[in-house]
């Protein structure tokens, strides 16, 4: 029985890495298709829809700004912490005992990693979804914010509700 135990675990931990991959290249193709067409002639807006717009901003901190640096070590300081937590979270990864779960961590682990590519090309995490009501405008975000952003609500729902599966 524990060999089943076994290969179910590392089959969740593919799964969430697999996971994670597609965050990873949707994240990286969605931003070469906003930095190389649709930001030509840079800046600009486009305008989606009444609520939402295509912009590009640089973020140089972490989630919606914070810890923004404009020194040039804060890009490999940032990222440096980035990959502590994901080592931390591909561990938890591999103890995984539910798709639900191994899809969580993929989604932050790939999101995670995504917008450290961007810190490593370019210094500054590249943010162009901007969805605004009236004259208020949300923080831009990418991709990778909105995988990590969703992973994190499903590990706080699987820590809400998975020890009343278990009993």
């Amino acid at each position: 029985m524990s060999s089943l135990s076994t290969s179910g675990t590392r089959s969740y931990t593919v799964f969430g890495l697999v996971v994670a991959v597609l965050v990873v290249v949707l994240d990286q193709l969605t931003k070469w298709w906003i930095l190389d067409v649709v930001m030509q002639p840079y800046p600009r807006v486009v305008e989606v829809t009444p609520f939402f717009n295509l912009v590009l901003a640089w973020n140089t901190g972490v989630s919606f700004g914070t810890f923004g640096s404009s020194h040039a070590f804060m890009p490999y300081v940032l990222s440096a912490v980035a990959f502590a937590i994901v080592a931390a979270l591909v561990l938890w990864l591999r103890q995984a005992d539910r798709r639900y779960l191994a899809l969580a961590l993929g989604m932050v682990i790939g999101g995670a990693v995504g917008n450290v590519i961007d810190r490593f090309l370019y210094g500054a995490v590249a943010d162009f979804l901007d969805f605004h009501i009236g004259g208020w405008h949300f923080w831009a975000f990418n991709v990778a914010d909105s995988g990590i952003s969703v992973g994190v609500a499903l590990l706080v729902l699987d820590g809400l509700f998975a020890g009343r599966e278990k009993s």
